[in-house]
């Protein structure tokens, strides 16, 4: 078998399992507001690679700052 083929097919499997991850992440991680998801959901449909990499880069910090903390003196007067 050709080597370039090998490669490929490598290179290829690497992407499908970096976008698959990237869409689940993404999905496990979005509690809060649904248009970033939305946004990087499609950034990831339509861009595999590079919307995979900039998720991980950007969006996946983005999105675990904008979560909730826990605030005990929340209904304290």
């Amino acid at each position: 078998m050709n080597v370039a083929l090998l490669l490929y097919i490598l290179l290829s499997f690497l992407v499908l399992v970096l976008w698959m991850w990237a869409l689940i992440d993404l999905v496990k991680s979005s509690k809060g507001s649904k248009e970033p998801m939305a946004i990087w959901a499609l950034l990831i449909l339509f861009l595999p690679l590079l919307g995979s990499i900039l998720y991980f880069q950007i969006g996946r910090r983005r999105m675990r700052e904008n979560k909730r903390t826990f605030d005990p003196a929340f209904n304290r007067r």
